[in-house]
């Protein structure tokens, strides 16, 4: 394994007088050396930590590698990905923005260090008002209800055409029979005791509702109807059973808002409800259980296990699964003490808390769960059970089924007068198509759009995020993804809802999660070609499946991969990354630059000095334009340290609302899975006024603790889908077990002219590209896939 190489420094600062020797010293060193001439950490020629905050020597020139490896990582989960072992622990990666943007759990102060009394008493800590109960409708409140009218219109759309597509339809064996029976109990036909011995009524298929008048097309902007706001009294009385349980009040508005009217009863009857909230552990509902109930309640009140399993299903699908192994939900249940895991997971499913699949084999050849010896005496491949939330379910297999209706389309002879590429032959003969390949191939899918609409065919080009949709230039009318499914750009839909498209390129497809990606697919019509671009190597969505992995994986489609790669420096070094390959390259104009740093202290003291003096001088980026990446949101250089001392450089003030000042740079999450950097305009009232690359956008009072965070540095979940002028990817020392290939690739890719890299994990970093390869994710679509396909062949 050869080393990164040596990038040269950028000078120190006019006033760095004291330190221009040493400086000097680092800068002739000569770049490229091997890895094997690396001083150790101990020798580097550095400056310690503790010089001048203004400008020290930037980097060093030390190649990565060398010196004893790096700690274990700190405070964060990194195994799991988002909420690691516990729920109200925060993610290290790929968590849902929403959690991201600021739910530590139960009680916790917001990320800017405002107390959460501005919740109750309606001020920041500076006393200025941040804003009164809102009574107008949130962004990200019109945002859901745009998409649950978009889901009416398309479930009503396919009951005219035969039905819906009923969950768990191509279950078979036990697994149908148990899902009939969750079914027939949730309907009050049959008791929740017996619905293992129930036989599986005959499947039915759903009598289409009479035809819907016709419905407008979704307006240009989101819907806007009447907010769920819950009323003064109901919170509280909900503030008042949690005080008397000893919860937190501040988490009374949350609770109302999930519960509703009769939230206080419901907490009084079934304390473990508090559970739902996120954020919240399972420790805190048992506490609270214990003060309101006494000794009614135990490790195994059947109130607390089926709460305990929809948590642990609700926090599999942050780290990313859309259901989880059976086998594995028990032994998570004997974790948290419950005496009898299995029939804990029998009550949940008898209750409708959860779903329950066997996706493989016919049971006449697959055996059961266990594996037990049959009677010629062969011990056939387990196959798993698996359970999950109804949600995933009815996504993934809706998705599945639209995937394999679009797949199913036959050639299309209008597409013979488009200019003959690869990519442009293979949506000829196939509706669905997946594209591969990096930055620079995106423009071969943009191409085929164009190409398209010279035929007078029907196109549009969705990017997953707005910083990736403005990349692509003025002269394309692209949307976002969000923008085309909610109506805020794109095509007009018809009389059924779907798009007026004949052909729909969607880039940056790895960042579609289950529930977006089956919402997108659902919104097409027949006939219309379907493009799926994006880079396989970055990681997965932040959301709940891995929806492109799975479609590659399931051989749904032809696959066709660019043969374009990413240029220059940056693009040599991610493409070497991409194959397992930590290469030297060539950075003569200092595109990348490795810093050596020995501690975490040091690793945020020369942060704040790249891009605050370094880059914009040597480089010419401005701060504004560049952009830091670090592992986690915890530790002494996770996104809170680094933001802290970024704001005290660039835009110093108290945090006057609710932890903000006008000028601070923004992750604001509207929501879960989506970020959008920004820029904090004011506060009134109303609440903080934000620009959000160009647009403005409004965040409620009480909202500003959970959706947003500065923004100065990112973690690369945050940050993919983006790319700035400048990167400055952050890797201290307790980092290193939190790193493998696809998280490395996404963070030294974020940059399009330069990349530094705050380096203090020692061999961890080479090993990571090499060996460490992304944690599995448990999804059903690919399996669903390649059923619905083989029976169609």
């Amino acid at each position: 394994m050869t080393a990164l190489p040596r990038g040269a420094t950028p000078g120190p600062s006019a006033d760095d007088d004291q330190n221009a020797a040493a400086s000097a010293a680092a800068e002739d060193l000569e770049p490229g050396g091997p890895a094997d001439a690396a001083a150790p950490p101990g020798e580097a020629e550095v400056p310690a930590a503790g010089g001048d905050g203004a400008g020290g020597e930037d980097a060093g020139g030390t190649p990565v590698g060398g010196g004893p490896e790096g700690a274990d990582a700190g405070d964060e989960p990194v195994g799991g990905g988002p909420e690691g072992a516990d729920a109200g622990d925060e993610p290290v990666d790929g968590s849902p923005e929403g959690a991201d943007a600021g739910d530590d759990g139960a009680g916790g102060t917001p990320e800017g260090g405002s107390p959460e009394g501005a919740d109750a008493g309606g001020r920041d800590a500076g006393g200025t008002p941040v804003g009164a109960d809102a009574g107008a409708v949130s962004e990200v409140e019109a945002e859901l209800a745009a998409q649950r009218e978009l889901r009416a219109r398309i479930e009503q759309r396919k009951a005219e055409k035969g039905g819906t597509i009923a969950a768990g339809g191509k279950l078979s064996g036990t697994a149908a029979d148990l899902l009939a029976a969750v079914r027939a109990v949730e309907s009050g036909t049959s008791s929740g005791t017996t619905f293992l011995d129930s036989p599986a009524p005959a499947p039915r298929r759903p009598t289409p509702e009479p035809a819907p008048p016709v419905r407008p097309a979704v307006p240009a902007g989101p819907a806007r109807p009447a907010a769920r706001v819950p009323a003064p009294e109901t919170v509280a009385s909900v503030r008042a059973v949690l005080a008397e349980g000893g919860a937190p009040e501040s988490l009374a508005a949350r609770v109302a808002g999930l519960l509703g009217e009769t939230a206080a009863d419901v907490l009084r009857e079934d304390p473990w409800q508090l559970l739902s909230v996120p954020g919240v552990r399972p420790e805190q509902p048992d506490g609270f259980a214990r003060a309101l109930l006494g000794a009614e309640c135990g490790p195994g009140d059947e109130r607390r296990t089926v709460a305990l399993v929809g948590w642990l299903l609700q926090r599999a699908a942050l780290q990313g699964h859309t259901a989880l192994d059976a086998a594995d939900v028990r032994a998570a249940l004997t974790e948290h003490a419950v005496p009898a895991p299995e029939e804990a997971v029998r009550h949940a499913i008898a209750e409708g808390a959860v779903l329950v699949f066997h996706d493989g084999p016919d049971e006449d050849t697959a055996g059961d769960e266990d594996g037990e010896q049959t009677a010629e005496g062969t011990v056939p491949v387990p196959v798993p059970v698996l359970l999950g939330l109804d949600r995933y379910a009815l996504a993934e297999e809706s998705l599945a089924d639209g995937l394999a209706r679009i797949a199913r389309s036959g050639p299309d002879a209008r597409w013979r007068d488009v200019p003959p590429t690869d990519l442009s032959r293979a949506v000829a003969e196939h509706g669905l198509v997946a594209h591969t390949g990096g930055e620079a191939a995106r423009a071969e899918a943009v191409a085929l759009a164009g190409a398209a609409r010279g035929i007078g065919l029907r196109a549009a080009v969705a990017a997953y995020t707005e910083n990736g949709r403005r990349r692509l230039g003025t002269d394309l009318d692209a949307v976002t993804v969000a923008g085309l499914l909610t109506g805020g750009g794109g095509p007009d839909r018809d009389e059924d809802g779907a798009l007026a498209l004949d052909l729909l390129v969607v880039l940056d497809a790895p960042q579609l999660d289950v529930e977006t990606a089956a919402m997108l697919v659902e919104s097409l019509p027949d006939g219309c070609r379907l493009v799926l671009s994006g880079d396989p190597a970055v990681l997965w969505s932040a959301g709940a499946g891995r929806v492109f992995a799975d479609v590659l994986a399931a051989r749904a489609c032809p696959r066709i991969a660019s043969r374009t790669p990413d240029p220059g420096p940056i693009g040599e070094l991610v493409s070497g990354i991409g194959i397992g390959e930590l290469n030297q390259v060539g950075a003569p104009g200092k595109e990348v630059v490795i810093v050596p740093v020995r501690d975490a202290g040091e690793a945020v003291h020369r942060t704040v000095q790249l891009v605050a003096d370094s880059v914009p001088r040597a480089i010419g980026v401005p701060a504004e334009q560049t952009q830091v990446i670090t592992v986690g949101h915890g530790g002494s250089a996770g996104t809170r340290a680094l933001n802290a001392a970024l704001k005290q450089r660039l835009n110093p003030g108290p945090g006057r609302f609710g932890g903000f000042d006008p000028g601070d740079r923004i992750a604001y999450a509207p929501t879960p899975g989506r970020t959008v950097p920004g820029t904090v305009l004011s506060a009134d009232a109303d609440g903080l006024h934000l620009d959000c690359e160009g647009g403005r956008v409004l965040v409620p009072k009480d909202r500003v603790d959970t959706a947003l965070r500065h923004g100065w540095a990112l973690t690369a979940h945050q940050a993919v889908g983006m790319r700035w002028p400048a990167a400055v990817v952050v890797l201290p020392g307790d980092a290193a077990g939190a790193l493998d290939r696809a998280w490395v690739y996404t963070a030294f890719s974020r940059g399009e002219r330069h990349l530094s890299v705050v380096h203090g994990v020692d061999q961890a970093l080479p090993r990571a590209v090499s060996e460490a390869l992304p944690r599995p994710r448990t999804t059903r679509l690919g399996t669903l896939l390649e059923s619905l396909l083989a029976t169609e062949e």
